[in-house]
């Protein structure tokens, strides 16, 4: 009998041994995406933007810029012998840019800001889209503009590169930082 109940205790402790070992799964590690924040800023209002989105998103960052700079007669918009005049009015300009993303590879999402010329991105977003290998990534447009909403540029974006994985981007005109954290966190 003694025998007995020795070889029932050890069954059970070693059953509630599995059992305590079973409920104890280790946690599960949340995947976490690498993220890029690529901007191309004119006068600096997008660069201030871009800044603070790679801190809310904890994002690295890259500034998309141009092989010859923007000179503030090139950015006369009233000129339309202006360089932007006459990039935007060219749906195939492709403005040469400086250096690339080398690891471009490495990141899950990338958020591409710019200011809004002519109510959409200006052509130099096109040369970095085009530039890059962005297929199966997450890509979020962002913009500052003056007037203008971010509607027709992500549109236009979408249009010209269908096969990307386009998320709801945003204007971030002087977006406080909780809003800008509520935005990302819902992404």
């Amino acid at each position: 009998m003694k025998k007995i109940s020795l070889i029932v205790c050890a069954v059970a402790a070693i059953f509630m041994t599995a059992c305590a070992q079973q409920k104890q799964k280790p946690e599960q590690k949340q995947e976490t995406k690498k993220t890029l924040v690529a901007y191309f800023s004119a006068s600096g209002v997008t660069r201030n933007a871009a800044q603070q989105l790679a801190e809310v998103a904890d994002a690295d960052i890259y500034e998309i810029q141009p092989e010859v700079a923007y000179t503030d007669a090139d950015l006369d918009w009233r000129d339309k012998q202006s360089r932007s005049s006459v990039e935007m009015a060219d749906p195939t300009s492709r403005p040469a840019i400086k250096g690339k993303v080398d690891n471009i590879a490495d990141y899950d999402v990338v958020f591409i800001g710019f200011p809004i010329w002519w109510y959409t991105a200006p052509t130099i977003i096109n040369t970095f889209i085009e530039a890059n290998d962005l297929k199966g990534k997450t890509v979020i447009p962002f913009a500052t503009s003056g007037g203008s909403t971010i509607d027709k540029s992500a549109e236009d974006l979408k249009k010209a590169y269908p096969d990307l994985n386009w998320k709801e981007g945003k204007l971030l005109n002087g977006v406080s930082k909780e809003d800008m954290e509520s935005w990302v966190k819902g992404l």
